[in-house]
């Protein structure tokens, strides 16, 4: 009665809300003291939802909305001025109760999760000057009329929202606006003329929108602009001459458009910019000389356009200049030496185009961090400029030029070096072994040159290494063992080269290994069987050398290409199309007539005479043997008649719907054999059935399982398999059963017997009382949903009794959420594990279409006959669980026009950002970000196409322990 009470209440506030959001003049003819601020926010609120709870403290009873969170007020008048709620996480939509805030000068709602149009009335709150939505996911066009009432408006902020349609031509009635911002939306249409009226504006960024047409004249009224952006856009024609009347602007950015010709003249007069972007259009023409004249300049991005001729002298008078890139364009001729004024140099980019000349020391003297000059006509030696370097390079990047000579030992005073890339040109000698001093070198790449000599030892002090290019060369000698020292190495390309001798096995302790090219050069000896091991691999190229012996297996090695071993004629295996020489003994040859103990391949006579009455021996053993069957056939004769009459009484024993069975742990030719691990053979079933359909819990890929209670009252789960036809034999069944009675963990349903007879095989397991995690999760034993530390626990759990079944070479195969169990203490139960080895072979179409009957949940290596089936099949499906139990969703969704992969859907999410919001929404909020993501990412992980990128279970159990963090208030979750 009491919640159907605060129910009505609840339902008569809210309309009396939407009255007075509507009818504010009859609400406060009602009640005369009645606050505007209170009740338009109260009803703002009531629009939204507030997953944190940032808005508890805002009460309807309270008199003022002055100290609530996010609201200010004039101390005199106690009127709301501002309220500010970014990043509060509010979701919903934004209604018209912020219209009773007469007096409100800021609204600033960035960085939600707001959905829906804009309100038209909201511009036209009268005192309104700040007005701040970026960064929700509001949409929908602008009203046209949406600006007509912005006379007080001085920043406008809409970014990062999904907003289309045109920018409106009322936008001009703000004349007042300092700060507009309608970046990353989805405008288009032409600029609308009348924005260049409002003379007051400092910035205006329409950025990362489908604006199109020409850039309207007029922009030279705009007196007071400090800032432009109209970059990522369909802008054609010219930049405007006007823009040089902009006198007082300092950023401009038009990159990524559309637009063409030579720039303006007038570009000369803005001495105060510092920041000039046009990369990505078709400018043409070269580059002006009053490019020197603009003092300030930072940044200068002309990259990715048509400029042609000489870089301009002029550039060195640009002594504040920052960053150069000039990177894809068709300048020629040398580098001007003007350039070592520019002392503050950061960045310099000439990369893609046709410059000539030596590489002028300058750029080794001066304070610049990353240099890239690749894929010019750039000649000379680097020796001279290295030997002069002060060490400040991060970024060196001299590829595909036509730099000749040697690498100087110098280059080991590259101190700060992160990357090194000379490919691509005609240097010759070794590799110095001072490159073993870049100790902060994360990718070196010397390639298509024509270096030789040895790969150095000190390789191996390249500590930092990610990727090491060395393919097309002339180098010689060994692969270095120091090669282990450089841990982090994913990339490994030595290719086309003449080095020999064995491959090392310190490259199988490489565990980030992903991509390693060894191909065309004259490596022998065998392949380290170690490499099998590493978890990452993508590709392992050894075609062409002189190794031999058998592949290794396992891992990334049992789905090799043929063209990655192909032209090593002594390698061999399946995948080489080469069959391996067994290994067997050398036979003994028995030579009677031999009278030398050491003659070879013989044996001293009276070994030979011990042979002889061993096979008397044996002869009489298969005489005696021979009897034996003929009795056995003769006594299962006479019982034939025995056996015929007694079957129905046999039949009616297992199958009663009304009869006890109690059997000691023998066989009984006439009802079969009851074995129970706990010893106790007084074993009966009372008084439910043993097979009672009205006992059936449920059905699943071994049979169907039913609860019946023993005569001392113990509940047990019996399963009654149906796949008869394909289980082992007796002596083999009960083998493998007893092996799996024996497993004992505290998250695996124990199994505690079974019966047998040639036509039905019973298991007998404990009883599970709180059902099966799939009806947890969809649909709501008890009316309830699971916590997220439920959650956390049953994954956790999971994980657990998955790493103990792995450590006893026990695949599970069916890992499903109906075959996770919860007991009463909530925590998870697997089942059904093991049961694969109660089959003859483990048969792909068996296990696909018999036991893994679960949509969704299934390894893609069982579609893939070349692929081995391991325990990572088990991690796929654990994976999928993970998501499961997470998202609350299955693993295959089926709408009305598609259907949903739920790791598909996850990942998906991942790369937008919004990977949270994929939390199943029961939990309202009510789990901490800080595990639930990390836990969707492993399970991404653990769903890899590739089962070696896989983690082993005992891994996973590893990192969900890390992931657990408890903290204050962890207990607000439960």
């Amino acid at each position: 009665m009491r919640a159907s009470f605060l129910m009505k209440s609840q339902l008569i506030v809210v309309f009396v809300f939407v009255l007075v959001a509507t009818v504010p003049d009859l609400v406060r003819s009602l009640n005369p003291s009645l606050n505007d601020d209170v009740l338009g926010l109260i009803v703002f609120k009531a629009d939204v939802r507030d997953p944190n709870g940032y808005l508890a403290s805002w009460n309807e009873d309270d008199d003022s909305a002055c100290n609530w969170v996010g609201v200010k007020c004039n101390p005199r008048s106690n009127r709301v001025t501002e309220l500010n709620l970014d990043d509060f996480s509010l979701s919903g939509r934004i209604g018209r109760g912020l219209l009773q805030l007469q007096f409100l000068r800021k609204l600033s709602l960035a960085k939600n999760n707001l959905t829906g149009s804009i309100s038209p009335s909201i511009a036209r709150v009268d005192n309104l000057r700040v007005l701040d939505l970026s960064e929700n996911s509001l949409s929908g066009a602008i009203p046209v009329d949406f600006f007509r009432q912005c006379g007080s408006l001085r920043v406008l902020a809409l970014a990062k929202n999904k907003f289309s349609g045109k920018i409106p031509e009322s936008l001009s009635s703000c004349s007042a606006l300092a700060s507009a911002n309608l970046s990353s939306n989805q405008f288009s249409g032409s600029l609308p003329i009348g924005i260049w009226s409002l003379n007051g504006l400092r910035s205006l960024d329409l950025s990362d929108n489908s604006l199109e047409a020409e850039i309207p004249k007029g922009i030279e009224s705009l007196n007071n602009l400090r800032a432009i952006n109209l970059g990522k856009n369909q802008f054609s024609g010219k930049v405007p001459d006007g823009i040089g009347s902009c006198l007082l602007l300092k950023s401009i950015d038009f990159s990524e458009n559309l637009l063409s010709g030579s720039l303006p003249e007038t570009l000369r007069k803005l001495s105060l910019c510092n920041y000039l972007n046009l990369r990505k259009n078709s400018f043409r023409g070269e580059v002006p000389d009053y490019i020197g004249e603009m003092k300030n300049l930072e940044t200068l991005d002309l990259s990715a356009n048509r400029f042609s001729g000489y870089v301009p002298s002029s550039m060195g008078n640009l002594q504040s200049l920052k960053v150069l890139n000039l990177s894809a364009n068709l300048f020629t001729g040398s580098l001007p030496d003007s350039m070592v004024k520019c002392a503050n140099l950061i960045l310099l980019d000439l990369s893609q185009n046709s410059l000539t000349g030596d590489l002028p020391a300058w750029i080794f003297n001066s304070g610049l961090q990353e240099v890239s000059l690749s894929e010019n006509d750039l000649l000379g030696s680097t020796k001279s400029p290295l030997g002069n370097s002060l060490g400040k390079l991060e970024i060196l990047d001299l590829s595909h030029n036509s730099f000749a000579g040697e690498i100087p030992s110098s280059i080991g005073n590259l101190s700060r070096l992160r990357f090194l890339n000379l490919s691509g040109n005609f240097l010759v000698g070794r590799i110095p072994a001072t490159i073993g001093e870049l100790k902060a070198l994360d990718n070196l790449d010397l390639s298509e040159n024509q270096l030789n000599g040895s790969i150095p030892l000190e390789i191996g002090g390249v500590v930092s290494l990610n990727e090491l290019r060395l393919e097309k060369n002339f180098l010689s000698g060994k692969i270095p063992s120091s090669i282990e020292n450089c841990s982090s190495l994913t990339t490994l390309i030595v290719a086309h080269n003449r080095l020999s001798g064995p491959i090392p096995a310190a490259i199988a302790q490489l565990t980030n290994l992903q991509n390693v090219d060894l191909s065309f050069n004259n490596l022998s000896g065998s392949l380290p069987k170690q490499l099998a091991n590493l978890p990452h691999l993508l590709s392992f190229n050894i075609s062409h050398n002189n190794l031999q012996g058998e592949l290794p297996a396992g891992g990334f090695f049992n789905t090799i290409s043929p063209f990655s071993v192909t032209g090593n004629p002594s390698l061999c295996g399946s995948v080489a199309n080469k069959s391996c020489p067994m290994v067997l003994p050398k036979p003994i040859v028995l030579n009677p007539n031999s009278s030398s103990d050491t003659a070879s391949g013989s044996l001293p006579p009276n070994l030979g005479h011990k042979r002889i009455i061993l096979s008397i021996s044996a002869l009489i053993a298969i005489g005696a043997a021979a009897v034996i069957v003929v009795g056995v056939i003769a006594i299962t004769v006479l019982n034939l008649h025995v056996r015929s009459s007694a079957s129905r009484s046999a039949a009616a024993l297992t199958l009663s719907a009304g009869d006890d069975f109690s059997h000691s742990p023998t066989t009984d030719a006439n009802s079969g054999k009851l074995v129970m691990f706990s010893g106790d053979p007084d074993f009966s079933t009372g008084a439910h059935a043993l097979l009672n359909k009205d006992c059936e819990l449920g059905r699943g890929g071994f049979g169907a399982v039913y609860r019946t209670v023993l005569r001392d009252g113990h509940p047990v789960a019996i399963k009654k398999l149906t796949v008869s036809s394909l289980v082992k034999s007796q002596e083999d069944f009960e083998r493998e059963v007893k092996k799996l009675g024996k497993v004992r963990h505290p998250n695996l349903v124990a199994l505690e017997g079974y019966y047998w007879t040639t036509s039905l095989q019973l298991l007998i397991y404990e009883f599970i009382s709180g059902g099966n995690l799939y009806k947890h999760l969809h649909e709501g034993i008890g009316g309830n949903f699971l916590s997220w530390n439920e959650r956390f626990n049953i994954i956790l759990g999971t994980a657990k009794s998955l790493a103990y079944l792995h450590q006893l070479n026990i695949i599970h195969y069916n890992i499903k959420s109906s075959n996770v169990l919860i007991d009463s203490t909530g925590e998870p139960k697997v089942g059904d594990f093991g049961l694969a080895r109660l089959l003859p072979m483990l048969d792909r179409y068996v296990l696909s279409s018999k036991i893994q009957s679960a949509l969704g949940y299934m390894a893609p290596e069982f579609a893939c006959r070349t692929v081995k089936i391991t325990e990572k099949c088990d991690v796929y499906g654990f994976g999928v669980l993970v998501l499961e139990v997470v998202t609350g969703k299955r693993p295959v969704e089926y709408m009305e026009d598609d259907v949903v992969v739920l790791c598909d859907m996850v990942r998906g999410a991942l790369e937008e950002g919004k990977v949270e919001e994929c939390v199943d929404g029961r939990l309202q909020g009510k789990f901490p970000a800080e595990e639930a993501i990390p836990v969707m990412k492993l399970g991404l992980i653990c769903t890899s196409q590739v089962p070696s990128n896989r983690p082993d279970m005992g891994e996973v159990v590893n990192i969900l322990e890390l992931i657990r963090c408890p903290s204050e208030g962890q207990e607000e979750l439960e």
